[in-house]
């Protein structure tokens, strides 16, 4: 099993755990609401998990221009 995050905004890989055994406590995953679980989590055929996450430069974009929130993806 294999997490991979990847940014909801512009769709970069953030990155890759490689794990065989993570609890949902450590991954921060139950402090998660069940609506956000289901928007940010994916789980594929092969085992592996997709977490939709959020990258640094969309962070920065985002504080620096607040009014994109409005948008689904970003462009930068």
């Amino acid at each position: 099993m294999a997490l991979h995050y990847y940014c909801r905004h512009c769709g970069t890989k953030i990155g890759t755990l490689q794990e065989q055994m993570l609890a949902t406590e450590q991954l921060g995953f139950n402090q998660l609401t069940n609506e956000d679980r289901q928007e940010m989590i994916v789980y594929d055929s092969a085992g592996d998990i997709r977490v939709k996450a959020i990258c640094e430069d969309c962070q920065e974009s985002l504080q620096k221009n607040p009014d994109l929130h409005q948008n689904d993806y970003i462009i930068h």
